[in-house]
Protein backbone atom coordinates (compact mmCIF):
# COMPACT_ATOMS: atom_id res chain seq x y z
CA UNK A 1 0.00 0.00 0.00
CA UNK A 2 2.96 2.06 0.87
CA UNK A 3 4.61 1.88 -2.27
CA UNK A 4 1.08 2.63 -4.43
CA UNK A 5 0.65 5.83 -2.21
CA UNK A 6 4.46 6.71 -3.30
CA UNK A 7 4.12 5.73 -7.14
CA UNK A 8 0.42 7.98 -6.96
CA UNK A 9 2.06 10.82 -5.09
CA UNK A 10 5.28 11.03 -7.86
CA UNK A 11 2.73 10.51 -10.58
CA UNK A 12 -0.04 13.58 -9.03
CA UNK A 13 3.47 15.89 -8.96
CA UNK A 14 5.24 14.78 -12.50
CA UNK A 15 1.54 15.57 -14.32
CA UNK A 16 1.47 18.94 -12.16
CA UNK A 17 4.71 19.68 -13.56
CA UNK A 18 3.65 19.17 -17.01
CA UNK A 19 0.90 21.14 -16.87
CA UNK A 20 -2.16 18.54 -16.22
CA UNK A 21 -3.10 17.21 -12.94
CA UNK A 22 -2.70 13.40 -14.31
CA UNK A 23 0.26 11.39 -14.01
CA UNK A 24 3.55 9.97 -15.55
CA UNK A 25 4.52 6.97 -14.87
CA UNK A 26 6.07 3.73 -15.44
CA UNK A 27 7.32 2.66 -18.90
CA UNK A 28 9.72 4.86 -21.18
CA UNK A 29 8.18 7.20 -23.31
CA UNK A 30 9.31 6.97 -27.29
CA UNK A 31 12.93 6.63 -26.81
CA UNK A 32 14.53 9.38 -28.86
CA UNK A 33 17.65 11.35 -28.58
CA UNK A 34 16.88 13.54 -26.03
CA UNK A 35 17.33 17.42 -25.68
CA UNK A 36 18.45 18.91 -22.01
CA UNK A 37 20.13 18.42 -19.41
CA UNK A 38 19.89 15.40 -16.21
CA UNK A 39 16.98 15.68 -14.41
CA UNK A 40 15.04 17.08 -17.05
CA UNK A 41 11.16 15.51 -17.72
CA UNK A 42 12.61 13.77 -21.12
CA UNK A 43 15.70 12.08 -19.98
CA UNK A 44 16.04 8.81 -20.94
CA UNK A 45 20.10 8.74 -22.13
CA UNK A 46 21.84 7.29 -24.67
CA UNK A 47 25.01 9.31 -25.02
CA UNK A 48 28.31 7.28 -25.06
CA UNK A 49 30.62 6.97 -22.98
CA UNK A 50 28.83 6.70 -19.44
CA UNK A 51 28.20 3.63 -17.13
CA UNK A 52 25.94 1.09 -18.78
CA UNK A 53 23.79 0.39 -15.72
CA UNK A 54 23.62 1.61 -11.85
CA UNK A 55 23.43 -2.33 -10.34
CA UNK A 56 21.91 -5.23 -11.02
CA UNK A 57 19.21 -6.60 -8.22
CA UNK A 58 17.70 -10.21 -7.87
CA UNK A 59 14.14 -10.47 -6.98
CA UNK A 60 13.68 -13.51 -5.37
CA UNK A 61 9.99 -14.70 -3.75
CA UNK A 62 10.69 -15.37 -0.37
CA UNK A 63 7.24 -17.38 1.58
CA UNK A 64 5.54 -15.06 4.08
CA UNK A 65 3.71 -16.74 7.72
CA UNK A 66 0.54 -16.26 5.85
CA UNK A 67 1.85 -18.89 2.97
CA UNK A 68 1.86 -16.62 0.66
CA UNK A 69 5.14 -15.72 -1.30
CA UNK A 70 6.65 -12.11 -1.45
CA UNK A 71 9.00 -10.64 -3.70
CA UNK A 72 12.01 -9.35 -2.33
CA UNK A 73 15.55 -7.83 -3.34
CA UNK A 74 18.19 -10.71 -2.61
CA UNK A 75 21.24 -9.63 -3.77
CA UNK A 76 22.54 -6.02 -5.32
CA UNK A 77 25.27 -5.14 -7.02
CA UNK A 78 27.16 -2.34 -6.43
CA UNK A 79 26.48 -1.54 -3.23
CA UNK A 80 25.66 2.15 -3.06
CA UNK A 81 27.99 4.13 -0.66
CA UNK A 82 27.87 7.57 0.67
CA UNK A 83 24.70 8.93 -1.07
CA UNK A 84 23.49 12.28 0.75
CA UNK A 85 20.03 11.97 2.39
CA UNK A 86 18.07 12.99 -0.51
CA UNK A 87 19.40 10.51 -2.77
CA UNK A 88 19.59 7.13 0.21
CA UNK A 89 15.93 8.49 0.33
CA UNK A 90 15.92 8.25 -3.44
CA UNK A 91 17.12 4.95 -4.18
CA UNK A 92 15.58 3.46 -1.05
CA UNK A 93 12.18 4.10 -2.74
CA UNK A 94 13.10 2.43 -5.98
CA UNK A 95 14.60 -0.43 -3.99
CA UNK A 96 10.85 -0.66 -2.92
CA UNK A 97 9.61 -0.53 -5.98
CA UNK A 98 11.54 -2.69 -8.31
CA UNK A 99 10.01 -5.95 -6.65
CA UNK A 100 6.85 -4.96 -7.44
CA UNK A 101 7.42 -4.37 -11.22
CA UNK A 102 9.47 -7.42 -11.68
CA UNK A 103 6.57 -9.47 -10.10
CA UNK A 104 3.49 -7.83 -11.29
CA UNK A 105 1.22 -10.61 -11.32
CA UNK A 106 0.73 -10.65 -7.37
CA UNK A 107 2.21 -13.85 -5.07
CA UNK A 108 0.53 -16.48 -6.04
CA UNK A 109 3.29 -18.48 -6.71
CA UNK A 110 3.71 -21.98 -5.51
CA UNK A 111 7.58 -24.15 -6.11
CA UNK A 112 7.62 -25.64 -9.88
CA UNK A 113 9.98 -27.92 -11.79
CA UNK A 114 10.22 -26.09 -15.17
CA UNK A 115 9.63 -22.48 -16.44
CA UNK A 116 10.12 -20.68 -19.52
CA UNK A 117 12.25 -17.94 -19.05
CA UNK A 118 10.89 -14.34 -20.13
CA UNK A 119 12.09 -10.91 -20.44
CA UNK A 120 10.43 -7.77 -20.14
CA UNK A 121 11.16 -4.20 -19.15
CA UNK A 122 9.92 -1.30 -16.76
CA UNK A 123 10.30 2.39 -16.61
CA UNK A 124 10.16 4.49 -13.38
CA UNK A 125 9.57 8.02 -13.34
CA UNK A 126 11.66 9.49 -10.42
CA UNK A 127 9.76 12.64 -8.80
CA UNK A 128 12.41 15.02 -10.47
CA UNK A 129 10.94 13.33 -14.02
CA UNK A 130 13.91 11.61 -14.68
CA UNK A 131 13.86 7.84 -15.77
CA UNK A 132 15.87 4.57 -14.99
CA UNK A 133 14.54 1.63 -17.13
CA UNK A 134 14.36 -2.18 -15.14
CA UNK A 135 15.69 -4.94 -18.08
CA UNK A 136 14.76 -8.48 -16.33
CA UNK A 137 15.21 -11.60 -17.03
CA UNK A 138 12.80 -13.90 -15.26
CA UNK A 139 14.35 -17.40 -14.54
CA UNK A 140 14.22 -20.85 -13.27
CA UNK A 141 17.67 -21.80 -11.45
CA UNK A 142 19.30 -24.52 -12.33
CA UNK A 143 18.98 -27.29 -10.00
CA UNK A 144 17.03 -30.67 -8.96
CA UNK A 145 13.13 -30.57 -7.72
CA UNK A 146 10.68 -28.32 -7.20
CA UNK A 147 11.85 -23.97 -6.92
CA UNK A 148 11.11 -20.67 -7.50
CA UNK A 149 11.82 -18.28 -10.32
CA UNK A 150 14.44 -15.68 -9.60
CA UNK A 151 14.02 -12.21 -11.35
CA UNK A 152 17.70 -10.52 -12.90
CA UNK A 153 16.96 -6.88 -12.88
CA UNK A 154 19.21 -4.56 -14.21
CA UNK A 155 18.24 -0.80 -13.83
CA UNK A 156 20.15 1.74 -15.95
CA UNK A 157 19.54 5.30 -17.40
CA UNK A 158 19.79 4.01 -21.11
CA UNK A 159 17.37 3.27 -23.53
CA UNK A 160 18.50 -0.02 -25.79
CA UNK A 161 16.43 -3.10 -25.45
CA UNK A 162 18.36 -5.11 -27.61
CA UNK A 163 21.84 -4.98 -26.14
CA UNK A 164 20.11 -5.23 -22.54
CA UNK A 165 18.56 -8.47 -23.86
CA UNK A 166 22.04 -9.89 -24.86
CA UNK A 167 23.66 -8.92 -21.46
CA UNK A 168 20.89 -11.06 -19.91
CA UNK A 169 21.98 -14.11 -21.76
CA UNK A 170 24.90 -13.98 -20.22
CA UNK A 171 23.53 -13.51 -16.84
CA UNK A 172 21.15 -16.39 -17.39
CA UNK A 173 24.14 -18.58 -18.88
CA UNK A 174 26.61 -17.67 -15.88
CA UNK A 175 23.72 -18.13 -13.20
CA UNK A 176 23.45 -21.43 -14.18
CA UNK A 177 26.66 -22.13 -13.38
CA UNK A 178 27.11 -20.12 -10.17
CA UNK A 179 26.07 -16.74 -9.12
CA UNK A 180 29.81 -16.25 -8.02
CA UNK A 181 30.50 -16.39 -11.99
CA UNK A 182 28.13 -13.20 -12.65
CA UNK A 183 29.67 -10.32 -10.66
CA UNK A 184 32.96 -10.12 -12.38
CA UNK A 185 31.03 -10.06 -16.00
CA UNK A 186 29.01 -7.32 -14.27
CA UNK A 187 31.71 -5.53 -13.12
CA UNK A 188 33.47 -6.02 -16.36
CA UNK A 189 30.24 -4.28 -17.94
CA UNK A 190 30.50 -1.43 -15.49
CA UNK A 191 33.73 -0.64 -16.11
CA UNK A 192 33.51 -0.25 -20.08
CA UNK A 193 31.77 2.71 -21.49
CA UNK A 194 28.59 2.40 -23.27
CA UNK A 195 29.16 3.15 -26.82
CA UNK A 196 28.53 5.33 -29.22
CA UNK A 197 25.07 4.30 -32.40
CA UNK A 198 26.49 1.43 -34.61
CA UNK A 199 29.38 1.20 -32.33
CA UNK A 200 30.54 -1.93 -30.65
CA UNK A 201 32.38 -2.56 -26.97
CA UNK A 202 34.21 -6.14 -26.23
CA UNK A 203 33.55 -7.85 -22.73
CA UNK A 204 36.03 -10.01 -21.58
CA UNK A 205 34.80 -12.43 -19.50
CA UNK A 206 36.18 -15.46 -17.52
CA UNK A 207 34.02 -19.00 -16.97
CA UNK A 208 34.80 -21.90 -15.72
CA UNK A 209 35.80 -24.67 -17.88
CA UNK A 210 35.06 -22.93 -20.72
CA UNK A 211 37.79 -20.17 -20.38
CA UNK A 212 37.82 -16.06 -21.30
CA UNK A 213 35.42 -15.21 -23.56
CA UNK A 214 35.23 -11.92 -25.63
CA UNK A 215 31.49 -10.51 -25.74
CA UNK A 216 31.09 -8.47 -28.23
CA UNK A 217 27.54 -5.72 -27.55
CA UNK A 218 26.70 -3.10 -30.49
CA UNK A 219 24.54 -0.46 -30.39
CA UNK A 220 22.15 -0.03 -33.45
CA UNK A 221 22.71 2.80 -36.40
CA UNK A 222 19.28 4.17 -35.56
CA UNK A 223 19.07 5.07 -31.48
CA UNK A 224 15.77 6.23 -31.65
CA UNK A 225 14.69 2.74 -32.39
CA UNK A 226 16.85 0.48 -29.88
CA UNK A 227 14.30 0.58 -27.80
CA UNK A 228 11.74 -0.86 -30.07
CA UNK A 229 10.72 -4.32 -31.72
CA UNK A 230 7.85 -3.00 -34.39
CA UNK A 231 7.29 -6.99 -35.61
CA UNK A 232 5.73 -7.81 -32.07
CA UNK A 233 3.31 -5.25 -33.03
CA UNK A 234 2.46 -6.66 -36.27
CA UNK A 235 2.49 -10.00 -35.78
CA UNK A 236 -0.46 -9.58 -33.06
CA UNK A 237 -2.43 -6.17 -34.77
CA UNK A 238 -3.83 -5.93 -37.90
CA UNK A 239 -2.59 -2.62 -39.70
CA UNK A 240 -6.10 -1.19 -38.88
CA UNK A 241 -6.20 -1.62 -35.73
CA UNK A 242 -2.25 -0.30 -35.69
CA UNK A 243 -3.87 2.73 -37.06
CA UNK A 244 -6.77 2.94 -34.74
CA UNK A 245 -4.93 2.49 -31.80
CA UNK A 246 -1.95 5.24 -33.24
CA UNK A 247 -5.03 7.82 -33.70
CA UNK A 248 -6.26 7.52 -30.43
CA UNK A 249 -2.44 7.69 -28.82
CA UNK A 250 -2.09 10.58 -31.07
CA UNK A 251 -5.12 12.30 -29.20
CA UNK A 252 -3.44 11.35 -25.83
CA UNK A 253 -6.45 9.30 -25.12
CA UNK A 254 -6.98 6.08 -22.31
CA UNK A 255 -5.36 2.78 -23.44
CA UNK A 256 -5.27 -0.53 -22.19
CA UNK A 257 -3.60 -3.88 -23.51
CA UNK A 258 -4.16 -7.46 -22.49
CA UNK A 259 -1.65 -10.31 -23.02
CA UNK A 260 -1.03 -12.52 -20.24
CA UNK A 261 3.08 -12.64 -21.11
CA UNK A 262 4.67 -9.88 -19.79
CA UNK A 263 7.25 -9.97 -22.84
CA UNK A 264 4.28 -9.29 -25.03
CA UNK A 265 2.58 -6.46 -23.05
CA UNK A 266 6.64 -5.10 -22.58
CA UNK A 267 7.17 -5.02 -26.74
CA UNK A 268 3.86 -4.15 -27.73
CA UNK A 269 3.26 -1.05 -25.57
CA UNK A 270 7.02 0.41 -26.42
CA UNK A 271 5.98 -0.19 -30.15
CA UNK A 272 2.88 1.56 -29.88
CA UNK A 273 4.43 4.48 -28.00
CA UNK A 274 7.44 4.59 -30.40
CA UNK A 275 5.10 4.96 -33.27
CA UNK A 276 4.48 8.55 -31.88
CA UNK A 277 8.37 8.98 -32.68
CA UNK A 278 9.31 12.16 -32.88
CA UNK A 279 6.57 13.25 -30.10
CA UNK A 280 6.86 11.62 -26.34
CA UNK A 281 4.12 10.02 -24.91
CA UNK A 282 4.31 12.30 -21.45
CA UNK A 283 1.67 10.61 -19.37
CA UNK A 284 1.03 7.30 -17.05
CA UNK A 285 2.89 4.56 -19.05
CA UNK A 286 3.04 1.46 -17.52
CA UNK A 287 3.17 -1.36 -19.67
CA UNK A 288 3.18 -4.69 -16.66
CA UNK A 289 0.65 -2.93 -14.38
CA UNK A 290 1.47 -5.00 -11.33
CA UNK A 291 -1.83 -6.32 -9.36
CA UNK A 292 -1.82 -3.99 -6.63
CA UNK A 293 -2.16 -0.97 -9.37
CA UNK A 294 -4.69 -2.22 -11.16
CA UNK A 295 -7.35 1.16 -9.83
CA UNK A 296 -4.87 3.16 -12.68
CA UNK A 297 -7.61 2.23 -15.10
CA UNK A 298 -9.65 4.69 -13.03
CA UNK A 299 -7.23 7.77 -13.67
CA UNK A 300 -9.67 10.73 -15.45
CA UNK A 301 -6.31 11.29 -17.30
CA UNK A 302 -4.43 9.90 -20.40
CA UNK A 303 -3.05 6.21 -20.08
CA UNK A 304 -1.00 3.55 -21.83
CA UNK A 305 -1.23 0.52 -19.73
CA UNK A 306 -0.71 -3.00 -19.95
CA UNK A 307 -2.50 -5.78 -17.99
CA UNK A 308 -2.47 -9.32 -17.84
CA UNK A 309 -5.44 -11.24 -19.17
CA UNK A 310 -6.05 -13.05 -16.02
CA UNK A 311 -7.25 -9.79 -14.55
CA UNK A 312 -9.73 -8.72 -17.43
CA UNK A 313 -12.54 -9.09 -15.32
CA UNK A 314 -11.34 -7.30 -12.35
CA UNK A 315 -10.35 -4.33 -14.80
CA UNK A 316 -13.86 -4.30 -16.70
CA UNK A 317 -15.78 -3.87 -13.19
CA UNK A 318 -13.50 -0.70 -12.44
CA UNK A 319 -15.55 2.54 -13.11
CA UNK A 320 -13.62 4.17 -15.67
CA UNK A 321 -13.88 6.82 -18.54
CA UNK A 322 -14.01 5.87 -21.91
CA UNK A 323 -10.99 3.98 -23.32
CA UNK A 324 -9.84 2.08 -25.68
CA UNK A 325 -9.36 -2.03 -24.55
CA UNK A 326 -6.68 -3.94 -26.88
CA UNK A 327 -6.63 -7.61 -26.39
CA UNK A 328 -3.58 -8.95 -27.92
CA UNK A 329 -3.99 -12.37 -27.35
CA UNK A 330 -6.93 -12.22 -30.02
CA UNK A 331 -5.91 -9.12 -32.03
CA UNK A 332 -9.46 -7.31 -31.52
CA UNK A 333 -10.71 -4.18 -29.90
CA UNK A 334 -13.02 -5.25 -26.62
CA UNK A 335 -13.87 -1.82 -25.96
CA UNK A 336 -13.29 1.42 -28.48
CA UNK A 337 -15.35 5.42 -27.92
CA UNK A 338 -16.36 4.59 -31.21
CA UNK A 339 -14.77 7.18 -33.97
CA UNK A 340 -11.35 5.72 -34.32
CA UNK A 341 -11.98 5.00 -38.06
CA UNK A 342 -12.47 9.24 -38.48
CA UNK A 343 -9.93 10.47 -36.21
CA UNK A 344 -6.73 10.93 -38.92
CA UNK A 345 -7.39 12.36 -42.18
CA UNK A 346 -8.44 9.57 -44.92
CA UNK A 347 -5.89 10.45 -47.16
CA UNK A 348 -3.37 9.89 -45.19
CA UNK A 349 -4.63 7.30 -43.64
CA UNK A 350 -4.68 5.53 -46.59
CA UNK A 351 -1.56 5.73 -47.31
CA UNK A 352 -0.42 4.72 -44.32
CA UNK A 353 -2.39 1.47 -44.37
CA UNK A 354 -1.12 0.49 -47.49
CA UNK A 355 2.64 0.81 -46.04
CA UNK A 356 1.91 -1.34 -43.22
CA UNK A 357 0.29 -4.11 -45.22
CA UNK A 358 3.06 -3.91 -47.36
CA UNK A 359 5.66 -4.40 -44.39
CA UNK A 360 3.03 -7.12 -43.27
CA UNK A 361 3.56 -9.00 -46.07
CA UNK A 362 6.95 -9.31 -46.21
CA UNK A 363 7.77 -9.87 -43.13
CA UNK A 364 9.58 -12.92 -43.57
CA UNK A 365 11.99 -11.21 -45.84
CA UNK A 366 13.17 -8.48 -43.63
CA UNK A 367 14.86 -8.34 -40.34
CA UNK A 368 13.73 -6.98 -36.87
CA UNK A 369 15.74 -3.88 -38.24
CA UNK A 370 14.80 -3.76 -41.33
CA UNK A 371 11.29 -3.69 -39.93
CA UNK A 372 12.29 -1.09 -37.41
CA UNK A 373 13.27 1.17 -40.07
CA UNK A 374 10.09 0.84 -42.69
CA UNK A 375 7.85 1.44 -39.90
CA UNK A 376 9.23 4.44 -38.53
CA UNK A 377 9.85 5.99 -41.45
CA UNK A 378 5.98 5.74 -42.90
CA UNK A 379 5.10 7.26 -39.15
CA UNK A 380 7.75 9.81 -39.72
CA UNK A 381 6.41 10.79 -43.68
CA UNK A 382 2.98 11.15 -41.60
CA UNK A 383 4.31 13.40 -39.37
CA UNK A 384 6.18 15.64 -41.71
CA UNK A 385 3.56 15.77 -43.92
CA UNK A 386 1.20 16.83 -41.32
CA UNK A 387 2.71 19.10 -39.38
CA UNK A 388 6.78 19.27 -40.51
CA UNK A 389 5.92 23.16 -41.18
CA UNK A 390 6.91 23.91 -37.57
CA UNK A 391 9.50 25.36 -37.34
CA UNK A 392 8.47 28.31 -39.63
CA UNK A 393 5.69 29.73 -37.14
CA UNK A 394 8.29 29.65 -34.03
CA UNK A 395 9.00 33.24 -34.00
CA UNK A 396 11.99 34.71 -32.61
CA UNK A 397 11.80 38.34 -30.80
CA UNK A 398 15.13 40.74 -30.47
CA UNK A 399 15.57 39.81 -27.08
CA UNK A 400 16.09 35.95 -27.97
CA UNK A 401 12.43 35.00 -26.39
CA UNK A 402 10.29 32.63 -28.85
CA UNK A 403 6.72 32.16 -29.42
CA UNK A 404 4.68 29.64 -31.61
CA UNK A 405 1.67 30.85 -34.18
CA UNK A 406 -0.50 28.01 -33.24
CA UNK A 407 -3.44 30.10 -35.37
CA UNK A 408 -1.38 30.90 -38.35
CA UNK A 409 0.16 27.25 -37.95
CA UNK A 410 -2.88 25.30 -38.72
CA UNK A 411 -4.01 28.06 -41.56
CA UNK A 412 -1.24 27.26 -43.67
CA UNK A 413 -2.71 23.54 -44.30
CA UNK A 414 -4.19 22.97 -47.41
CA UNK A 415 -6.16 20.68 -47.02
CA UNK A 416 -9.62 20.79 -44.93
CA UNK A 417 -9.12 17.05 -43.28
CA UNK A 418 -5.81 17.64 -42.31
CA UNK A 419 -6.20 20.72 -40.68
CA UNK A 420 -9.25 19.91 -38.49
CA UNK A 421 -6.79 16.89 -37.01
CA UNK A 422 -3.83 19.42 -36.48
CA UNK A 423 -6.24 21.81 -34.73
CA UNK A 424 -6.99 18.71 -32.05
CA UNK A 425 -3.42 17.68 -32.30
CA UNK A 426 -2.15 21.26 -31.18
CA UNK A 427 -4.22 21.13 -28.01
CA UNK A 428 -2.20 17.89 -27.14
CA UNK A 429 0.42 17.80 -24.16
CA UNK A 430 3.02 16.08 -26.67
CA UNK A 431 2.60 18.60 -29.10
CA UNK A 432 3.52 21.46 -26.71
CA UNK A 433 6.31 20.02 -24.96
CA UNK A 434 7.42 19.26 -28.31
CA UNK A 435 6.99 22.79 -29.60
CA UNK A 436 8.68 23.60 -25.97
CA UNK A 437 12.03 21.42 -26.66
CA UNK A 438 12.35 23.03 -30.42
CA UNK A 439 12.32 26.13 -28.88
CA UNK A 440 14.78 25.25 -26.52
CA UNK A 441 16.97 23.91 -28.64
CA UNK A 442 16.78 26.07 -31.66
CA UNK A 443 19.00 28.76 -32.73
CA UNK A 444 17.19 31.85 -33.97
CA UNK A 445 17.36 32.26 -37.33
CA UNK A 446 18.26 35.55 -39.10
CA UNK A 447 15.46 37.55 -39.80
CA UNK A 448 13.01 35.40 -37.71
CA UNK A 449 12.54 37.91 -35.22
Amino acid sequence: ASIGNFFRRSLRRAGRREGKDGASAEENTPPRVPQGKPGERSSVFYSAGQFFFEYLVVVSLKKMPDGHYEPKITYQFPKRENLLKGQKEEEERLLQAIPLFCFPDGNNWAPITEFTSETFSFVLTNVDGSRKIGYCRRLLPSGRGVRLPEVFCIISCLGCFGLFSKILDEVEKRRQISMAVIYPFMQGLRESPFPAPGKTVTIKSFIPESGTELIELTRPVDAHLEHVEFQALLQRLSPHLILHIFASAMLERRLIFLAEELSVLSQCIHAVAALLYPFTWAHTYIPVVPECLLDTVCCPTPFMVGIQMRHLERVLEQPMEEALIVDLCEGKIIRAVGDEEEILPGKLQNEMLMSLNRHNNNNNVHTSEQVNALVSEAFVHFFVRLVGHYASYIKWSRSGSSSFQERAFCKAIASKSCRRFVKKFVKTNMFSLFIEEAEKSRIPQEGNG
